[in-house]
């Protein structure tokens, strides 16, 4: 309760947490929201020469260019895209988290080894690194989760080190190991929890990433596969028709836009709350 009475004295904050809740709980309740199913083909979606039916009437977004409901895709399309955005996100973070910690916690040869394997994949671009992954292996929404999870986790291996390698040099660290506390003890009781803000704010920070991420990779064509909605895949399908029919690629745009502005104004306003020194360096 605390942390939202200190969100909600943050306008920006304030916008983004709105945000992020109205687009959970819309993509929630799409099959209670959604006028049509997002695979229906309706009779009536489409002009008489064969062109998507524009926003206005019972399409409140209009229709797709196979007169499906925009509408309804997108909301449906929240779905995915939230799914692969806290699945893919909560892997990289368990990932970076265990590397980091145990890196930060060990010395010599094992914690080298862990972080030049994180300094190696640091060096490959993301995007680039995540299209080739997508490409060997069969697009579907769970590969694209993994996928995206692979890729996502080096940071956070990165800045959790760092933390983990100033609190094992701390005194209560070392007042513990001289009381004969065990390693499982030491890491479990006395450091992880100190990770934990570090955890969250990443966490949400990351999501904004990942969702961007899912929709360049189903604009591409290698993500989310058709029929099954997601934001990217809805514009990579209506790319052609972007003069004819522009908001096919407006309007999931503007939400791929929002949602990773509010995740990102969510994370930076946890970030100074939970840790009060990191204030103004986002």
């Amino acid at each position: 309760m605390g942390i939202l009475r200190s969100l909600s004295r943050q306008p920006a904050a304030l916008f983004g947490l709105v945000i992020v809740v109205a687009v959970v709980v819309l993509a929630l309740a799409a099959p209670l929201i959604a006028p049509f199913s997002p695979d229906d083909q309706m009779f009536d979606g489409l002009t008489l020469e064969g062109a998507p039916m524009p926003p206005g009437g019972q399409f409140l977004l209009g229709t797709d260019t196979l007169g499906r409901d925009l509408f309804s895709r997108m909301l449906f399309g929240a779905r995915t895209s939230l799914i692969i955005g806290i699945v893919a996100n909560g892997i990289a973070v368990s990932i970076g988290l265990f590397v980091g910690i145990v890196a930060g916690y060990l010395r010599g040869l094992p914690s080298s080894i862990l972080m030049r394997f994180t300094d190696l994949m640091m060096a490959f671009p993301a995007l680039l690194l995540a299209i080739v992954l997508a490409a060997l292996l069969k697009p579907s929404l769970w590969i694209v989760a993994m996928v995206i999870a692979l890729v996502n986790w080096v940071q956070v291996a990165r800045i959790v080190y760092t933390e983990t390698r100033g609190l094992v040099e701390r005194d209560f660290i070392m007042a513990e190991r001289s009381l004969g506390a065990g390693h499982g003890r030491i890491l479990l009781l006395h450091i992880l929890p100190h990770l934990v803000p570090t955890a969250i704010v990443w966490g949400t920070l990351g999501i904004a990433t990942t969702v961007l991420l899912e929709a360049t990779l189903s604009f591409l064509g290698i993500g989310v596969q058709p029929p099954q909605p997601s934001w990217g895949n809805i514009i990579f399908e209506s790319q052609s028709y972007f003069q004819a029919a522009p908001w096919l690629v407006f309007f999931p745009g503007m939400v791929i836009l929002l949602t990773a502005l509010a995740f990102n104004l969510v994370g930076d306003a946890l970030r100074d709350i939970l840790d009060p020194t990191q204030r103004g360096r986002g």
